[in-house]
């Protein structure tokens, strides 16, 4: 489909969207405790629907109210008898859910859709095995079926292309009673999602590791097991959406964003950080955020351990005077596109430069043109054509949106 954007202003009162973060990790958390968990705010989103499918699919049973927001959680006993789960788009089900599968001994299939079936997953290739799982896999991508049980050991993994393989490993290390074994880390990037991991493992009642520094994760195998058969969960507001609705805001608002909480241990919280450096027009009130427009400068942001603000900010960026300093390009090459040259492209058609020198991004601010742009069927660049329509001399136009 075809969205066309025109030049508007904005005002009201909008929800940030449940986080699919904070749902998905509490989907997991849910289905590997024992007795009832309810998760409250849920979130509903493809990539949410897709894990609780992948729950039921590995031998749980889900009561979704869409009208309450509530998913209500509870294993069957025994193991499953269904031998595929689907993760949709979702990179983090996927890479989340492929250890958790590989504690069953029954021998399941793992298929996706769209991007996610081509992008790279031979971490599994190479660390599964090791934990005495049989793996097979289309040349490091989707399809692959593993067949456990896994069993925990000493490892070294590197975490440089995603924190997510690591949640995967943490959880299902957990809920295999490990002990006495750790997991070692190189390059871990995206600390903030792992901090994510660990707090709603403890707040499901699941068994911590020690977390020595980000390099090493300990599980001693000590102290009591599960103390609770009910676990209430409320999944945070989004930052990673509400990104957008704050620089949308900052850039033709005004809008307080409810919802998201600013004690969140997520990466995109730092959104924050970059409207205070671009001098953005923030007030904190007692329900939300309030971000209206203001005369902003060119700022200068790291965005290694949270790359999916990488297209808000771009936005933000185009918005100052001057030109803007985003760190981290390297972790944009295996998104759903490869987001540093979409984000290149298409902003380049709205008149927009914007340069990449090794891991650095350059962009300069300007007026926007009115265009025709493409998605490259990656949401967040729909998403950031959309706000940067908003502000444009004319009609932006977003195909495949």
């Amino acid at each position: 489909m075809k969205a066309a954007i025109h030049p508007s202003n904005i005002s009201g009162i909008v929800q940030a969207p449940a986080s699919k973060s904070s749902m998905q990790r509490a989907l997991a958390a849910a289905y590997l405790t024992k007795g009832k968990s309810i998760i409250l705010n849920a979130g509903f989103s493809n990539d949410d629907k897709a894990a609780i499918s992948i729950i039921k699919e590995l031998g749980a049973t889900a009561e979704v109210n869409q009208a309450e927001r509530t998913v209500t959680i509870e294993k069957k006993t025994g193991t499953q008898t269904q031998r595929t789960i689907h993760c949709g788009e979702s990179g983090l089900s996927m890479r989340m859910f492929t250890p958790i599968a590989a504690l069953q001994e029954t021998e399941i299939l793992i298929t996706g859709e769209g991007s996610l079936v081509n992008r790279p997953m031979n971490f599994f290739d190479e660390i599964l095995p090791q934990l005495g799982v049989t793996i097979q896999s289309n040349d490091g991508k989707l399809p692959i079926s593993v067949k456990g049980p896994l069993q925990p050991k000493n490892i070294e993994i590197d975490g440089s292309l995603s924190s997510q393989f690591l949640t995967g490993l943490l959880m299902a290390y957990s809920a295999a009673c490990a002990k006495n074994v750790s997991i070692k880390v190189k390059n871990l990037k995206s600390k903030p999602y792992i901090n994510l991991t660990l707090d709603v493992m403890k707040q499901f009642g699941m068994k911590l590791p020690v977390n020595k520094n980000y390099s090493e994760f300990y599980f001693s195998g000590e102290g009591p097991g599960q103390t609770s058969n009910h676990h209430e969960y409320t999944a945070e507001g989004d930052w990673s959406g509400g990104a957008f609705l704050l620089v949308a805001a900052a850039v033709a608002g005004p809008v307080t964003v409810h919802g998201l909480d600013l004690n969140s241990s997520q990466a995109d919280k730092k959104i924050m950080d970059a409207l205070y450096n671009a001098n953005a027009s923030v007030a904190i009130e007692a329900k939300g955020i309030k971000v209206r427009p203001a005369k902003m400068t060119a700022f200068k942001f790291d965005a290694t351990d949270c790359p999916d603000l990488f297209p808000p900010l771009v936005v933000l960026a185009a918005s100052c005077m001057g030109s803007s300093r985003i760190t981290g390009v390297k972790r944009l090459f295996h998104k759903e596109s490869n987001r540093a040259k979409s984000l290149q492209t298409e902003f380049g058609k709205m008149g927009i430069d914007v340069s990449i020198n090794d891991d650095e991004m350059i962009v300069s601010g300007g007026k926007l043109k009115a265009a025709v742009v493409s998605s490259h069927h990656d949401h967040r660049i729909a998403m950031a054509c959309t706000v940067a329509g908003l502000i444009a001399e004319g009609e932006v136009v977003i195909e495949n949106a």
